[in-house]
C-alpha cells in the first residue's frame, strides 16, 4: 500500500505519518501537496510521470517542518538467492545479509533489516530513528517467511528492535542476528558497520602448522569480567561509604594489554573466554545467550573485542570461544517464541525445553535453525578471527532423555533408541563445515559421557570433533588428590585408570571453571593438610597434569593458588601473590608451561599410545608412579634421547634411593623438581642432574637412583640429547612400513571361519 503506486487516475505516492498537520512530496526539485485520506495519518500525492527519487516532508502540531527519504520507494534489498539458500539451510555467510546491514541501495546510504518470523502477523522494525514508532515501521513479508525493509539515511549506532505481530498481541524482540547490543539491562539491537582492519595475516595462515594434534595446547581459561577489575570512579559528593575496589570491569582494549602480557609471561598457548556472547544475567556467565552474534557491550564494541583478538595473535597466543548452542534463555526480548510460537525451539516441550535449566532447546532438525547456528560459529571464527570452538553441553544435545527424571519427559528417536538424531547430524555439519571453511580452526566438544568416536572423522562416522575434554580424568585427578595421602594408596588406581583408555578419543585435559564456582572450593581448597601442604600438593597436581598425555586447559586463579571459590562478581584474590608459596605455584605453571612447548615428548605424541610408557604404575604402596613420554618418534627418541622421563611422589615422605629404570646411558637433567626452593618447597632433590647406572631395572638396561622429595613431580630429560643419525632414521622408516602394513591387513576383511551370524552362511547364528 505504502509508496509509490499507479491506480486508474495515474502515478500516486503514499505514505504514513501519524500525528502529522500537513505533509508534502518533494519530486525533482517540485513540491506537491499532499492529501490525508485516513485519520490514523495516510496521505497520498499526486504525481505527474514516473515518481522516482522524492522525500516526504510533514509539519506536526509543534509548527516545524520534518524531512526523509520514503523506506517504501525502495525494492527489497536481500535477492532471491539469499532467500533460496537460507530456506535450504545452506546460508553459510547469513551474517553478512540477514539482520541489519549498512549498504548503500538504489543509490542511497542506509540501513536494511532482515528477519525471519513465519507466525508473525505482522512485522515491524523500531528504533531511535522513528520515534520507536511500530506504525512507521512496517516491514515487507518475502518468500520463505522473511521479512525485509530498507530504511534509508539511517547508520551504524542506530538502536532498533523488531515488533512482532502475534494472535496474543505484540511482542518487542532483539534481533536474532543483531551483531551490537545496548548493555543489559535494556535489550535493543544497536546497528553494526564494523570498520576495524585486522593485522594478523601471517597468525592466521600459520594457524594451520600450530593447531593440530601434535602442537602443544595449553589453555587458559578467562571469564573476562572477574579476572580483574579497576576501582570505581571516585564518587561526585562525598559519602561515608567504603569504596568499592572492583566495580568496574577491564575493557577488551585494556584486557588486550593486561590480559594478553599476563598469559605470555606464564607460557600458555591459548587463553579461552567464557562466553562473550550478549547475554542478559551476570550470574549466567555468558551461557544463556540472547545475542548470538554480538560481543557483550559490557566490555566494549564490536571493534574493540577485534582488537583483543589481534593483541592475542600479535602476542603468538591462540584465542578459543566457549559456544553454546545447546540451549537459550527464556528471557522475553530474546530468541524464546519469536514469533508467537516455538521457532529456533523445538515444538514439542520434551525436546524444546530444559527443564534443569530452566532454557529451551534448539530445533536442530529444522533447515532454517541448523543455519543460524552454524553461521554464527562461522562468524566469530571468520569475522574475529578466533581459532576456534569450545561446544558447550554437547552430552545435553546427543541424548533426547537427558536430565529426564520420568519416562513421559521424553520420547525415542525414530529406531526406539536415546539418541538425539538431529542433534547428532548438526553437530557433524558444523565440525565439517567450519573445518572447510576455516582451515586450522579447531573445535573441542565438552562431552561428560561415553559417546563412542566423538573426535573421529565424519567420513568414519565420528562427529568430528578435534578434542573432547576429558571429564573422567579430570574427576578421577582431582578425587585422588583430595584424600588424605594416607588414604592414597587404596585409591591408586584413580591416578593410572585414565590411560586405560586415554587414547580412545583426541582428549583435552580440564581444570575448568566448573570445578571451582560456589560450594565446590578452588583448586587449592580441595587439597587437605596445611597451607604449605596444600600448596605443594597442588605443585605436583599441576606438574603431574602437563606430563599427562592431553591438551592443557586451567581456569583462572587456579596459577596462583586461589583460595576462595570463583566468583563472576570479583577479581580474583591476587593479594594471595604476597605469599611466597602462592608465588611458587605461579612459577610452577610457568616453567612446566615453558617445558612443555620446548619438549616434544611431551605434547607430540599426545594422542598415540606409542609416546607413552609406565615404568611402574603399581607402586601403591609408596603411591609413586613413574612412566616415560616419547618424542615423535618413539624408536628415535630412545636412541636420541628425546623422552621426558616423569616420577610422581604423592605422599609427604621424601624416598632415597628410588630406582626406575631408563632406556639410555648417561646423565638425566631435572628440568622440574616441583619441592625446590623457588617454588616454595623444601628443597629437596638431586642436585640438578643425576647419572644413570649400568642396573636394569623395569625392563630396561639402565636406571637411575633417585631421591624422590615429598609430595612432588620430577621430570627428568637426558643431558647429551642428540639428532638422529641416517640409520637410526631407516631403522625408524622400516619400522613405520612395517607397521602400516600390519595395519593394513588387519583392516582387511577376512573369510569366514567356523559359526557366522550372516543369513544363510551358517547352521547356527553367532
Amino acid at each position: 500500500m505504502l509508496g509509490p503506486h499507479t491506480d486508474e487516475r495515474g502515478p500516486l505516492v503514499r505514505f504514513l505519518r501519524p500525528g502529522a498537520e500537513e505533509a508534502r512530496v518533494v519530486l525533482q526539485g517540485a513540491t506537491v501537496l499532499a492529501t490525508r485520506v485516513h485519520a490514523l495519518g495516510v496521505f497520498v500525492a499526486r504525481v505527474d510521470g514516473s515518481a522516482g527519487d522524492y522525500r516526504i516532508e510533514w509539519r506536526g502540531a509543534d509548527g516545524g517542518w520534518q524531512s526523509s527519504l520514503d523506506p517504501y520507494a525502495f525494492a527489497p534489498s536481500i535477492g532471491e538467492l539469499d532467500l533460496h539458500l537460507f530456506q535450504e539451510g545452506k546460508h553459510l555467510a547469513l551474517y553478512r545479509r540477514f539482520g541489519s546491514q549498512v549498504v548503500s541501495h538504489g543509490g542511497v546510504r542506509g540501513t536494511s533489516f532482515v528477519v525471519w518470523a513465519p507466525a508473525a502477523l505482522a512485522m515491524r522494525v523500531v528504533g531511535d530513528f522513528n520515534g520507536w514508532s511500530a506504525e512507521l515501521g512496517a516491514m515487507r513479508r518475502l518468500a520463505g517467511d522473511v521479512w525485509e525493509i530498507f530504511v534509508p539515511e539511517v547508520g551504524a549506532g542506530a538502536l532498533y528492535k523488531y515488533q512482532v505481530g502475534t494472535r496474543r498481541g505484540p511482542l518487542d524482540k532483539s534481533d536474532p542476528l543483531g551483531r551490537s547490543m545496548e548493555l543489559r539491562p535494556q535489550t535493543a539491537s544497536r546497528v553494526l558497520d564494523s570498520s576495524y582492519v585486522f593485522a594478523d595475516d601471517e597468525w592466521v595462515l600459520a594457524r594451520a602448522k600450530t593447531q593440530h594434534v601434535s602442537a602443544p595446547i595449553s589453555i587458559y581459561e578467562v571469564h573476562l569480567q572477574s579476572w580483574r577489575r579497576r576501582p570505581a570512579p571516585a564518587p561526585a559528593v562525598e559519602t561515608t561509604e567504603e569504596p568499592d575496589e572492583s566495580a568496574r570491569w577491564l575493557s577488551y582494549r585494556e584486557l588486550a594489554v593486561e590480559l594478553v602480557s599476563y598469559v605470555k609471561e606464564l607460557g600458555f598457548t591459548h587463553i579461552e573466554l567464557l562466553p562473550v556472547l550478549e547475554h542478559p544475567y551476570d550470574g549466567s556467565w555468558g551461557y544463556q545467550v540472547s545475542g548470538y552474534f554480538a560481543p557483550t557491550s559490557r566490555l566494549g564494541t564490536p571493534d574493540d573485542f577485534k582488537f583483543f583478538v589481534d593483541a592475542c595473535h600479535a602476542a603468538n597466543i591462540g584465542v578459543l570461544l566457549d559456544w553454546v548452542p545447546a540451549h537459550f534463555p527464556r528471557d522475553s526480548a530474546a530468541l524464546g517464541r519469536f514469533d508467537g510460537t516455538p521457532l529456533y525451539e523445538h515444538w514439542d516441550p520434551r525436546r524444546g525445553e530444559h527443564r534443569q535449566w530452566e532454557t529451551f532447546v534448539f530445533d536442530w532438525g529444522r533447515p532454517q535453525v541448523k543455519n543460524f547456528l552454524i553461521a554464527s560459529a562461522l562468524y566469530w571464527l571468520e569475522e574475529f578471527h578466533l581459532d576456534g570452538l569450545r561446544v558447550d553441553a554437547v552430552a545435553s544435545m546427543l541424548y533426547l532423555d537427558y536430565g529426564a527424571n520420568d519416562p513421559s519427559e521424553w520420547e525415542p528417536n525414530v529406531h526406539g533408541g536415546r539418541e538425539n538424531l538431529e542433534a547428532v547430524e548438526f553437530l557433524r555439519e558444523l565440525c565439517d563445515t567450519v573445518h572447510a571453511r576455516v582451515p586450522g580452526s579447531i573445535v573441542c566438544a565438552e562431552e561428560s559421557t561415553s559417546w563412542p568416536g566423538v573426535t573421529r572423522p565424519t567420513i568414519a562416522g565420528g562427529l568430528g570433533f578435534d578434542f573432547k575434554w576429558n571429564m573422567g580424568w579430570m574427576h578421577d585427578t582431582l578425587s585422588y588428590f583430595a584424600l588424605d595421602p594416607i588414604f592414597r594408596a587404596f585409591n591408586h588406581t584413580m591416578l593410572t585408570f585414565g590411560l586405560m583408555y586415554a587414547y580412545s578419543e583426541r582428549f583435552l585435559l580440564p581444570l575448568s571453571h566448573d570445578e571451582v564456582v560456589h560450594l565446590k572450593r578452588s583448586l587449592l581448597g580441595k587439597l587437605p593438610g596445611d597451607p604449605r601442604a596444600q600448596q605443594a600438593t597442588l605443585r605436583a597436581m599441576f606438574a603431574y597434569m602437563w606430563a599427562h598425555p592431553g591438551k592443557k586447559l586451567l581456569f583462572m586463579g587456579g596459577e596462583i593458588g586461589q583460595l576462595t571459590e570463583w566468583s563472576f562478581s570479583t577479581e580474583l584474590d591476587w593479594q594471595v601473590l604476597a605469599d611466597e608459596g602462592h608465588r611458587g605455584i605461579q612459577s610452577v605453571i610457568r616453567d612446566v608451561n615453558r617445558i612443555y612447548v620446548s619438549e616434544p615428548a611431551l605434547h607430540a605424541l599426545d594422542s598415540d599410545a606409542e609416546g607413552f610408557a609406565w615404568l611402574d604404575a603399581n607402586d601403591v604402596s609408596q603411591s609413586v608412579v613413574s612412566f616415560i613420554r616419547f618424542g615423535p618418534s618413539r624408536l628415535l627418541s630412545r636412541r636420541t634421547g628425546t623422552f621426558v622421563v616423569v616420577v610422581g611422589n604423592f605422599t609427604p615422605i621424601p624416598r632415597e634411593g628410588y630406582r626406575i629404570g631408563v632406556p639410555r646411558a648417561g646423565a638425566y637433567r631435572e628440568l622440574c623438581n616441583t619441592d625446590a626452593k623457588i617454588y616454595a618447597g623444601s628443597g629437596l632433590g638431586n642436585l640438578g642432574s643425576v647419572m644413570s647406572e649400568a642396573i636394569p631395572s623395569h625392563g630396561h638396561p639402565f636406571s637411575l637412583s633417585l631421591l624422590l622429595p615429598p609430595l612432588s613431580v620430577l621430570y627428568l630429560a637426558p643431558a647429551d640429547a642428540g639428532e638422529p643419525t641416517d640409520a637410526e632414521l631407516e631403522d625408524e622408516q622400516r619400522l613405520r612400513d612395517a607397521r602400516a602394513r600390519a595395519i593394513a591387513a588387519a583392516a582387511e576383511p577376512q573369510p569366514p571361519v567356523g559359526l557366522t551370524n550372516g543369513e544363510g552362511q551358517g547352521e547356527r547364528g553367532g
